[in-house]
């Protein structure tokens, strides 16, 4: 994953990475498979801070900082097994749905 400096790019691209093709959940035939994929987010909003870190409980949903902005996505994403293969469109995007582009601290790590 490559970000750039200024948080309003990120780029994430994985090649043939090996997964286990299945037809039901946990179900009994698995298939080995190879995807791929290239995602790219640009910040389409100003980032907004968010959470209230170490100044709450370590229990409350609040305990984490962040800086998240709403992005636009536009990815591709292909994959394969013995007699078949897939590819989406090229150029998907997430203009129908949402995105979100940021950096979280949250638990032990605050």
């Amino acid at each position: 994953m490559t970000f750039s400096r200024r948080g309003r790019f990120a780029f994430l691209r994985a090649r043939d990475v090996p997964v286990v093709d299945s037809f039901q959940i946990f179900g009994p035939n698995v298939i080995p498979s190879l995807v791929s994929f290239d995602v790219r987010w640009e910040a389409i909003e100003p980032p907004m801070e968010l959470g209230q870190g170490s100044a709450v409980s370590p229990t409350d949903p609040a305990a984490f900082l962040g800086s998240f902005a709403a992005a636009r996505a536009v990815g591709s994403f292909s994959g394969s097994e013995i007699g078949f293969t897939f590819a989406s469109n090229p150029g998907a995007s997430s203009d129908l749905g949402y995105a979100e582009l940021g950096t979280e601290r949250n638990g032990a790590f605050l």
